[in-house]
């Protein structure tokens, strides 16, 4: 199996095969919480205006949001995972904007994609293997090292490779950015996302990604759900 490594928006445009857009810290961690907390599905849209537009139409739908890794105004859920486990979400639909993880998702090509953090490395991967793909494209959503080290982590999996994750995420953890995080001094990031977010396989579902369109719009959102 040929398997690609890709970072961002330019990686996404030129993905093959089998994709898996990876977004760790948070928003493919947010969504994997969600779904384990009984939400329906996610929807993910590139703009706070489509979220809140999208939201509106669909009745007990909840947004999760942030620009710039910041809060935005009037939207309760700063894309943070200890936040959606404080959510009520039974059968209910959770709209997502991020500044990394649904923009890259929303530049993939292939109809073949899937949504991953940490939390649903192995399912992700049992999901990809079950497809018997000829290549398969690990895309970081930023180039943030937790991305990278799920990536590598996901990619030992299908190897069939022992490999150590701590050692992976320790450039994360020796990081300004995790000591920022940690602090509790980051608007809308409460430091318990951290252990969240970087606990491996915690749940055993992948989430793939399918492109939907409305009657209202030409740009459609991504309709993200959980297989078992």
């Amino acid at each position: 199996m040929n398997i690609i490594h890709a970072t961002g928006i330019e990686g996404a445009r030129e993905a093959r095969g089998t994709v898996v857009v990876i977004d760790v810290l948070r928003s493919f961690t947010v969504s994997a919480y969600a779904l384990a907390g009984g939400a329906r599905e996610c929807r993910l849209v590139k703009t706070v205006a489509e979220a809140r537009a999208l939201a509106a139409r669909i009745p007990g739908a909840v947004v999760s949001a942030e620009e710039d890794a910041l809060p935005v105004a009037g939207i309760s859920i700063s894309n943070s995972p200890t936040k959606i486990q404080q959510t009520d979400l039974r059968d209910r639909i959770l709209v997502q904007r991020s500044t990394a993880g649904t923009q890259v998702a929303a530049a993939v090509e292939s109809g073949d994609m899937f949504a991953a953090s940490l939390v649903v490395a192995r399912a992700t991967v049992q999901a990809c293997l079950l497809r018997r793909p000829d290549t398969v494209t690990l895309i970081a959503s930023a180039d943030h090292p937790e991305d990278h080290a799920c990536a590598a982590y996901m990619e030992a999996i299908i190897r069939g490779q022992e490999t150590d994750l701590e050692r992976l995420l320790r450039p994360l953890r020796d990081s300004d950015r995790y000591r920022r995080a940690i602090s509790g001094e980051w608007p809308g990031f409460p430091p318990s996302d951290l252990d969240l977010a970087l606990t491996a396989d915690r749940f055993q579902f992948a989430m793939p990604i399918k492109r939907e369109y409305t009657d209202t719009d030409t740009d459609g959102y991504l309709r993200l759900t959980a297989s078992f």
